[in-house]
């Protein structure tokens, strides 16, 4: 598996918004959302609507610094939590952030808080982040969740990615992720290829795609296997299995977050 292209990445972008935006329908968006308890559906519908406002606005106006909030358009999203109205801003916010991205190209310089300083940067992260989000959303609405094997093994990449990067910042939470000659194993039954190794060392943690035995393994669909990985599944569902040693993983997941 590879990275998607540009293109894809918008027309995915799109795809998974209008997957959130079906899960919301007819969903009680005062109702809270279990995985992150301190919100409730509609104000998780805004979290996406204004992270993918924020994108949009840094990758038009070319930023060299972060955007302040105040300075991005339509980011307030509608005066209630009407579904027709949330619906509609969600659908909105989507489609000028795809255009803009698509006008700009992947390699325009902007201002990102990783080391990838390119507009293709913030085509990839708003893909994962209205997908996860999805989970949430599913998880509230009582209904299912999937996603493509291809954006899901992404999303898992780029999450390895980010928290790599969280290391090398210095993240206290994610530099404890050390410990020479301990390993974890992901590996998603459903899909070829779609299989990490995290090996832990003295400085840090290391990962790579392939099979390979581990201290714990977490099997399962990748659907699955990408929920537990985000936390928000637990990895004691039934709906995966964990080989191994238990504690590891339980380990990886407190610290794993950025």
């Amino acid at each position: 598996m590879t990275l998607l292209g540009h293109d894809q990445y918008c027309d995915e972008l799109l795809r998974q918004t209008d997957l959130f935006r079906a899960a919301l329908a007819g969903a009680d968006l005062t109702a809270t959302v279990p995985t992150c308890p301190e919100w409730t559906l509609g104000e998780l519908s805004r979290h996406v609507g204004r992270a993918q406002r924020w994108a949009e606005t840094i990758v038009r106006t070319k930023a060299t610094e972060a955007v302040p909030p105040g300075q991005v358009p339509d980011s307030e999203g509608p005066a209630d939590d009407a579904p027709e109205a949330m619906d509609a801003w969600l659908a909105s916010g989507a489609t000028r952030l795809a255009a803009t991205l698509r006008a700009a190209g992947p390699d325009a310089v902007v201002w990102t808080w990783a080391a990838d300083r390119r507009a293709g940067f913030w085509a990839r992260r708003m893909v994962h982040e209205t997908a996860v989000h999805r989970a949430d959303a599913a998880l509230t609405a009582g209904v299912p969740f999937d996603v493509a094997a291809e954006t899901a093994a992404d999303t898992i990449d780029e999450w390895l990615e980010i928290l790599a990067f969280a290391q090398a910042s210095g993240d206290p939470d994610v530099a404890g992720l050390r410990g020479a000659g301990r390993s974890i194993h992901l590996h998603a039954t459903d899909t070829a290829g779609a299989e990490w190794l995290i090996e832990f060392g003295d400085d840090g943690f290391t990962w790579r795609r392939g099979h390979e035995k581990a201290t714990v393994a977490l099997r399962g669909p990748l659907a699955d296997v990408l929920q537990v990985f985000y936390r928000r599944l637990p990895p004691g569902s039934d709906r995966v299995e964990v080989l191994g040693d238990r504690e590891l993983l339980d380990f990886w997941l407190k610290r794993a977050s950025f």
